[in-house]
């Protein structure tokens, strides 16, 4: 099983200030994100789930850097992340992931909105 270890989120502080609250990932599949859009909140992250195998071989060519950035997947020996990306600030942008293994390319859009 996949963890999103880097994307997950933690219980708030114990703080009555919801906006201390972190929320968890938007989780997607990777074979169901083509062709639609994923809304996420500036500050949140989008863990793209469905590849046991090749989670580490993808990339992202990602139309507008400031909006979103890509998150490797990767293993550290004791644990296993998915690919993911992060919600930087307000706006959409298309990304396109690719896997350099299986050749398999995806593309969707991301819409990041207010916290």
């Amino acid at each position: 099983m996949l963890l999103a270890g880097a994307l997950s989120a933690c219980a708030g502080t114990g703080s009555s200030d919801s906006s201390d609250a972190v929320i968890a990932p938007v989780s997607v599949a990777l074979s169901e994100v083509g062709g639609t859009t994923v809304t996420v909140q500036v500050g949140n992250a989008v863990n793209l789930t469905g590849d046991d195998e090749t989670f580490a071989d993808w990339t992202a060519d990602i139309d507008d850097p400031d909006v979103v950035s890509f998150v490797a997947g990767r293993t550290d020996g004791t644990a296993t992340f998915n690919p993911g990306l992060k919600a930087l600030e307000e706006g959409d942008s298309d990304v396109t992931l690719t896997n350099s293994s299986t050749g398999q390319s995806v593309s969707f859009e991301v819409e990041v909105t207010a916290r």
